[in-house]
């Protein structure tokens, strides 16, 4: 288990064990306490085969809409470096009798020897963390246009944050885009796919609320198809808490089991939302689950310390299931969770 993992479970440790003195009453794990993953879905915390019976990605992300829609927009608009790009291939000789030609300052001028695209990658990060913005946004994009996904992924997020640029989602929206149409084979598990992966669910928020004034228009459907590639080929637990929502809602995907198997696989895996969510719908019996106040306690227990100061439905959840828990049911709570903890080393060690 990793160092912030080994810490965040102190602190829920903490959380419950100052709610009662009966730490150590013996609780017992039923089949009927535990919500199945979902059909076809891989086992949590293994490596995941690549799968043929899963939703294929949807057709490359449209860049533009109808006639009325404005028009996409292309790469050359995006800010572009006006210094030589650095080459990565062999330098060329200048012709015989022709002076070599100096060429002026400029923010990221090609160093001596020719870098690798990852590299100009690693140098637009340090330039962006030095606050040398103009560097980072000239190296980012070099490493990007070389196909770089990381490259891709950091200036979609620099985008739709506003991070180091002026904020645009329609520039974010391009950049993943791009990283999906290029990679939605990619093998799960690498360190790329967790780029790609991300990628899917940012596009799937974007096609939820659509983003003004541009080409791009709520589309749940597509949403719902972003969310699903992510969740089912690449195990995402992001796309498997937010795919979980919307089955939640009373709208047309609307499949309250299949999305308690959901929030269930994303909890293994440590997304605290599912965590929240899910214990929430345990503790009070929601949603068509059987009520598991103990279950849900701890799952609500281990999402506490990582909810921020605007998701308050997370600390309401958790004070209210407190307020209302007994002490045997925070005994057994404080039993499932080491429980949890022990599964969760166990999976470190064997990886």
């Amino acid at each position: 288990m990793r160092t912030p993992d080994r810490i965040l479970i102190a602190v829920a440790l903490g959380l419950l064990s100052g709610l009662s003195a009966a730490w150590g009453f013996e609780g017992t794990t039923r089949n009927s306490d535990l919500v199945s993953p979902p059909p076809g879905a891989p086992p949590s915390g293994m490596t995941r085969a690549v799968q043929t019976d899963v939703p294929r990605p949807p057709a490359p992300i449209p860049r533009a809409g109808g006639a009325a829609a404005p028009a996409a927009i292309p790469n050359a608009v995006l800010p572009r470096p006006t210094a030589p790009i650095p080459s990565v291939g062999a330098p060329q000789a200048a012709p015989l009798g022709r002076p070599v030609p100096v060429p002026p300052p400029t923010a990221f001028a090609a160093p001596t020897v020719p870098i690798t695209p990852f590299e100009a990658f690693r140098s637009g990060a340090r330039a962006l963390q030095a606050g040398e913005k103009e560097k980072a946004l000239v190296s980012l994009e070099y490493a990007a246009d070389q196909g770089v996904v990381a490259a891709q992924w950091k200036l979609g997020r620099m985008y739709a944050e506003g991070q180091g640029v002026d904020r645009s989602d329609i520039k974010a929206f391009e950049f993943f885009s791009r990283i999906a149409d290029d990679h939605p084979d990619d093998v799960p598990g690498t360190s790329q796919a967790r780029y790609v992966s991300n990628a899917f669910v940012a596009l799937g928020h974007y096609y939820a609320t659509g983003i003004p004034n541009s080409h791009v228009k709520p589309d749940i459907g597509r949403a719902r198809h972003l969310y699903s590639h992510a969740a089912y080929y690449f195990g995402d637990a992001d796309g498997q808490y937010h795919l979980a929502r919307m089955m939640l809602d009373n709208g047309p995907f609307h499949d309250p089991k299949q999305a308690a198997r959901w929030l269930h696989s994303a909890a293994n895996k440590g997304q605290y939302q599912a965590q929240a969510l899910l214990g929430r719908m345990l503790f009070r019996g929601e949603a068509g689950l059987s009520r598991q106040p103990a279950r849900g306690l701890m799952w609500l227990t281990l999402a506490r310390p990582n909810a921020t100061p605007s998701e308050s439905w997370i600390a309401e959840s958790y004070d209210s299931a407190v307020k209302q828990a007994t002490d045997e049911d925070r005994a057994l709570a404080g039993d499932y969770l080491m429980r949890w903890m022990n599964t969760a080393n166990a999976g470190d060690r064997g990886r």
